[in-house]
């Protein structure tokens, strides 16, 4: 067997192993790069400069003209232009329940997008029982709601879910022996007794997680007559699960039992790219978090460390628009990097959260986006983030800002859970 053969099957088992897991730390493909000293050099991309030259030097100015531009960028290069038309998108409440031993109550609403033809997603709430509205996290979850609770009320979803042998999950359908079996990501006691909704849905309801084309979720909704599939610089997977989670919020600012105005929206892993970009195409979203996003999400593609533009293009070839894929292997040529998605949010609050053994997102890299996107945040007051990365398990925050390392793998605990309530509780405090 030659040695490039051998070097190909040792790459499609590695991807292979990837697909069917998202919790586990894995043995990286040949040929990518975790060693810091073998990162090169780089010039990131002016934020504070417009495209015709002219230098921002206020919030102002920063909002009416450059961060304009640099939203467009984005749309136009990375993640794709939402289309321009629209279904019509419905809501319906279904009956709702005690839950938690009485401290909650949980109700699923049905959101549809479109009429005739149409694709429907279940949000999945769950209230504290308080006097007063709350504020609310909310994110997709990987395989179904009914995974995230024990709760034997919560439907389990009927649209396609990747198969994996830890979930025992097989044929692309969603059963009862998942339930529950991803609740650790998920601390809803911890999270309502801190005061807080939480709302989740399935990813796949929107749009299921595999290259078809665009021919499934709610891509199709939104072709023109004759269109096949989304132009070049229009949404892949990652716009449109963006998008949906907007009209998620749409809903919750219709329920009273929610403070709308304090929606914070969560992802981990791809997860966490979504809500990045949810984050910065919606003002809405109060807080943006990311937990290990990697590539794409949260670290800049020009230190080319763990995943790169073309490692993601290449396996996940429907998750950005096509526009991205004239990146591979030609990072410096982007016309934006991930520093100035974290400014997109400000003066929102954001946090990033990476994990030591996480090499394949680089967590420096995902922390380092935080502190170049200082000169924007520094507009609002915001002080500086240190330059030095901080130790596992050690956070750190600005007024704006918060980042932490956990020790460990590919994953989201409850120690990042703690985190992002303990980092929303403060901006709480600052809005009194």
């Amino acid at each position: 067997m030659s040695k490039a053969l051998s070097l190909t099957l040792l790459w499609l088992n590695w991807v292979l192993v990837m697909l069917v897991s998202s919790n586990q730390s894995l043995a990286q493909p040949p040929g990518i790069n975790q060693d810091e000293s073998k990162v090169p050099k780089f010039t990131l991309p002016e934020l504070l400069v417009c495209e015709d030259g002219t230098k921002v030097d206020s919030a102002t100015m920063w909002e009416s003209r450059r961060r304009p531009e640099v939203l467009q960028l984005f749309a136009d290069h990375v993640y794709g232009n939402f289309p321009d038309r629209t279904p019509e998108i419905a809501f319906s409440v279904g009956s709702a329940w005690e839950a938690l031993n009485g401290k909650a109550t949980r109700k699923e609403i049905t959101i549809r997008f479109g009429s005739e033809k149409c694709t429907t997603a279940t949000l999945l709430l769950t209230i504290p029982n308080l006097d007063n509205p709350v504020p609310c996290f909310i994110g997709y979850n990987f395989n179904g709601n009914h995974t995230t609770t024990e709760d034997s009320r919560v439907a389990i979803p009927t649209s396609w879910v990747r198969n994996n042998k830890k979930l025992d999950t097989s044929s692309n359908r969603a059963s009862e022996k998942e339930r529950g079996t991803s609740a650790s990501r998920w601390p809803y006691q911890e999270i309502v007794d801190r005061g807080y909704a939480v709302a989740t849905l399935y990813y796949g309801d929107v749009d299921p997680d595999f290259d078809d084309q665009f021919q499934n979720g709610i891509h199709p909704l939104f072709y023109e007559p004759g269109q096949t599939r989304p132009n070049h610089d229009q949404w892949g997977s990652i716009g449109a699960w963006a998008w949906a989670i907007s009209r998620a919020l749409d809903y919750l600012q219709t329920d009273p039992a929610i403070d709308s105005s304090h929606v914070a929206v969560i992802g981990h892993s791809r997860l966490g790219k979504t809500s990045l970009w949810a984050g910065a195409t919606d003002p809405r979203f109060w807080i943006t978090i990311s937990n290990d996003s990697g590539c794409g999400g949260a670290a800049l593609n020009r230190r080319k460390f763990g995943e790169t533009v073309k490692v993601i293009n290449t396996n996940f070839p429907h998750w950005f628009c096509d526009q991205f894929v004239e990146y591979n292997d030609k990072e410096n040529e982007l016309p934006v990097d991930q520093h100035m998605l974290m400014a997109l949010m400000a003066p929102r609050p954001v946090y990033v959260a990476s994990a030591s053994e996480d090499l394949w997102a680089d967590p420096k890299g995902e922390y380092l986006s935080l502190v170049n996107a200082d000169k924007v945040f520094a507009l609002y007051g915001d002080s500086a983030m240190p330059m030095a990365m901080p130790d596992p398990d050690s956070p750190v925050a600005t007024g704006l800002r918060g980042y932490h390392l956990r020790t460990g793998i590919h994953d989201i605990t409850v120690f990042d859970w703690q985190q992002y309530i303990r980092f929303a509780d403060r901006q709480l405090k600052r809005n009194e």
